[in-house]
């Protein structure tokens, strides 16, 4: 009987099924039939145990049969192992999962205490998910789309708040993989220039147990229960996820658009020692999770556990895992969350070249695929942006610093060239190229692009937690109002001062990533971490803005604008850095850049000549003189003040001319 692969494998004479626990004297495998309280189960012992895999085959086994595994063994919590037969546990192999979880109580490995009590005496069976054996792999997949990296415009969004509320998609398809696959929003990404959405969480997951306790739910979804199962919430039709997942990249794929799973491989739902005994912690504790030297988890996550990335056991799921997304879905890429988490076997120092890291991007399909890190984990030393080896893209949140304190009128205009040319200084020396560096000022986590010209504080009562979730960090501003304002000269203000932030990003030479629904001028009031709110907060509202009705729609048409000023120049979306010869700073007082400009504390305006186009931004409230660079014939190509960002004027300038910058504005010139 073959051990591999892992999982449940139907054949012409049932399944075989085959888990991973080093620590078991015994497992079975629980076949589960009936409905909602009349539940029946059928115990298959495993009997074969291979390499640390526990597998067998079991007659009549159909794909749609729910299952999982009862693990017997030691319970000895101080010393990691937490083997309870009273658990049915799903397999992490399990490419469907179904159910969720109706009693924590049941729900826990443990009674009294998870450390010196016994092991809890009731059966989860019924009120904890389950397995799916699933059909084999589909037919072939169609070509992908391989967008180059230099080209590609990142939309960050969520499957079910992009879709939520959209008018054109059919009630029953909205907040699905089938509303992302409908029409009317594969046609608006691609208007507003995206390449590439990069979803947050899709993989099967369940709510921690905190959330649990007060009735409510991890709609971000970075919790995770199954690694190879889509999340059957997502689908318009229950049990239908995996072939509506395949739906949705096959639309997107069509459209040229890819698919970019953000994966999140250094932690689980389980929570804490505290939580719960669904999968990883009643198999196998010890080889899935990091582990102090008393049984607790060594939790470097900030989520309570973490994977351990220096098990083998560990290394080969997500590997396997995320191999599969790509084999049987199509999907082009990776963003890893807590990224450095990978680059800490035993949750020790961090290394680049660790054995999952290298795992991954060695991979012969891996390395096909594009691989985004996040580069920070809960560590006192955590934060290791530039510091991936060379197969890795990051998430760049020097760059999202630099942006939001310029256009607020702080820091340093040196850091705001290094981050708008590349972040050479960042990516460089590993041999990267400038698309290593992922440019963002907003994502999920933190204010919406409105939210960051309406508040200066964080406003997060409603997720139940004092308002003390959610960063402090901000770095926004609200133009004298706190929250949302009806003075049409603060409205304006901040939409301009929003559009030049975002034509930044576009504009800047690394990969762009904006976050779905800044386009439609999206707020969560000020709710800097909704990651516990599915309702009107976190879903991109389609309808009219009530304030400026027609600000939604001017914003998509100035990303759209925006987006093909990009694409129409290989200058800007560059494959390589700048060389000193190819670019040359302008100081607007008329002159090049001199060394003692760069530490002029003060300076809030700069000038960028290179190629055909001149760059000149203002990140100050007040309107600035600027005199133009001599030798050239300027054409004003995008003026960030305009609400369509076209220039009020279209008339050609001559070099030496002065002109005025208005208050926290990109004004962008070709070069004739």
């Amino acid at each position: 009987m073959p051990v591999f692969p892992l999982g449940a494998h139907v054949d012409a004479e049932g399944a075989r099924f085959a888990v991973a626990s080093t620590s078991a004297d015994a497992v079975e495998v629980c076949l589960v039939d009936g409905g909602a309280g009349h539940l029946t189960e059928r115990r298959f012992a495993l009997t074969e145990q291979t390499f640390g895999v526990w597998h067998g085959h079991v007659p009549g086994v159909l794909p749609g049969q729910r299952y999982g595994y009862r693990v017997h063994g030691p319970y000895q919590p101080w010393d990691g192992h937490r083997s309870n037969p009273n658990k049915i546990l799903v397999d992490p192999y399990a490419r469907r999962i179904t159910g969720r979880v109706t009693d924590l109580a049941a729900a826990r490995g443990w009674r009294d205490d998870p450390m010196t009590g016994p092991a809890s005496p009731l059966d989860s069976l019924g009120h904890v998910p389950l397995s799916v054996v699933d059909d084999p792999d589909g037919g072939p997949l169609p070509p992908r789309p391989d967008v180059p990296w230099s080209e590609t415009v990142v939309a960050e969004l969520h499957v079910r708040g992009y879709t939520k509320l959209h008018p054109e998609v059919p009630v029953e398809q909205r907040g699905t993989y089938l509303g992302m696959a409908h029409p009317a929003v594969v046609e608006h990404l691609s208007r507003i220039g995206v390449t590439a959405v990069e979803l947050l969480p899709v993989c099967a997951s369940a709510s921690e147990p905190s959330l649990v306790e007060r009735g409510a739910s991890n709609y971000w979804g970075y919790s995770t229960l199954g690694f190879m199962a889509p999340h059957g919430g997502y689908a318009s039709m229950p049990g239908e996820e995996t072939a509506e997942f395949r739906t949705m990249v096959d639309a997107l794929h069509a459209a040229g658009i890819e698919v970019i799973l953000d994966f999140v491989p250094n932690h689980t739902c389980e929570g804490g020692v505290g939580g719960m005994t669904l999968s990883y912690r009643g198999l196998d504790a010890r080889s899935y999770y990091s582990l102090g030297g008393n049984g607790f988890d060594a939790d470097i996550t900030g989520c309570g556990n973490t994977l351990d990335a220096g098990s083998p056991t560990v290394i080969r799921l997500i590997c396997d895992a995320m191999r599969h997304w790509v084999t049987r879905y199509g999907v082009d890429g990776f963003r890893i969350d807590l990224a450095s988490v990978l680059g800490r076997p035993h949750s020790g120092p961090f290394d680049p070249n660790s054995a999952l890291l290298t795992a991954i991007a060695v991979d012969p399909v891996l390395s096909t695929c594009k691989l985004i890190a996040e580069p920070w984990d809960a560590t006192g030393e955590g934060y290791r942006v530039g510091g991936f080896a060379v197969a890795w893209s990051e998430w760049n949140g020097r760059y999202r610093d630099a942006v939001r304190d310029f256009f607020r009128g702080h820091g340093h205009i040196a850091e705001l060239a290094s981050r708008v040319t590349g972040s050479s200084d960042l990516y460089a020396l590993s041999g990267r190229r400038p698309w290593a560096s992922v440019n963002f000022v907003t994502a999920h986590d933190g204010f919406t692009l409105r939210d960051l010209v309406t508040y200066e504080r964080k406003h997060n009562e409603a997720n139940g937690e004092q308002n003390r979730d959610g960063t402090d960090d901000n770095r926004s501003q609200n133009f004298g109002v706190e929250g949302e304002s009806r003075s049409p000269v603060v409205r304006a203000r901040r939409r301009a001062t929003a559009r030049a932030m975002l034509a930044t990003l576009m504009l800047s030479i690394g990969t762009p990533m904006i976050v779905g629904g800044d386009e439609r001028w999206r707020t969560q009031g000020g709710n800097n971490n909704a990651y516990c709110l599915d309702d009107e907060t976190t879903w991109v509202d389609w309808s009219p803005d009530a304030l400026d009705p027609g600000a939604a729609e001017a914003m998509t048409a100035f990303t759209a604008r925006v987006a093909a000023i990009r694409r129409s120049s290989p200058d800007l979306h560059r494959d390589v850095f700048l060389r000193e010869e190819d670019v040359r700073w302008w100081n607007p007082a008329g002159r090049s850049m001199a060394t003692g400009d760069w530490f002029d504390g003060n300076a809030r305006t700069l000038g960028l000549l290179t190629g055909h186009w001149l760059f000149l931004l203002n990140g100050d409230g007040d309107a600035q003189p600027c005199k133009l660079p001599g030798n050239s014939v300027l054409v004003p190509i995008l003026d960030t003040t305009r609400e369509d960002g076209v220039p009020v004027t279209s008339r050609r300038l001559r070099g030496g001319s002065t002109i005025t910058l208005p208050p926290h504005s990109l004004t962008l010139f070709q070069r004739l």
